[in-house]
């Protein structure tokens, strides 16, 4: 069941994608075009996944372990920090320029188009890179000598 739950959530998360157009570029950036031909269908499209998720989330608090996992994976910080506004300026950045996001690119590798595999590529490679810069970073955190009172 451990695989097949989130398969499932994986196909109903593409097939929505699918059904409502957002692995289309141009529908997207005509969402981000707020001074230009403006389609709000993202924000529908948004609304209402917030509107089925909601009460997921409230059952979801009152259940003690999740039905199909072991643990429950929750973030650890709720802050607003430098890496979040960098991360979403750069993820911001990504999908006004392309108008795909990680989900909507990866299902749209099935069309084979050489751009979709070149943007998926640029992102593996941007995925890789962060996890080189976040090992590098905790290395250098735990190799830090700690400072005390006493050392002056």
């Amino acid at each position: 069941m451990r695989i097949i739950a989130p398969l499932l959530c994986g196909l109903i998360f593409g097939a929505g994608l699918l059904i409502s157009g957002m692995v289309q570029p141009a529908k997207v950036l005509a969402f981000l075009d707020i001074f230009g031909a403006w389609d709000p269908s993202l924000a529908v499209v948004m609304a209402a996944a917030l509107a089925v998720s909601a009460p997921g989330f409230r059952l979801a608090d009152r259940s003690a372990r999740p039905w199909f996992a072991g643990q429950y994976f929750q973030p650890g910080k709720s802050g607003v920090d430098l890496p979040l506004l960098a991360g979403a300026a750069l993820f911001g950045i990504g999908w006004g320029l392309v108008g795909l996001c990680p989900g909507p690119a990866l299902e749209s590798l099935a069309t084979l188009s050489p751009g979709i595999i070149g943007f998926v590529a640029a992102m593996a490679c941007g995925v890789m890179a962060h996890d080189v810069w976040q090992q590098r970073r905790l290395t250098a955190q735990r190799d830090r000598p700690l400072v005390s009172v006493t050392d002056g």
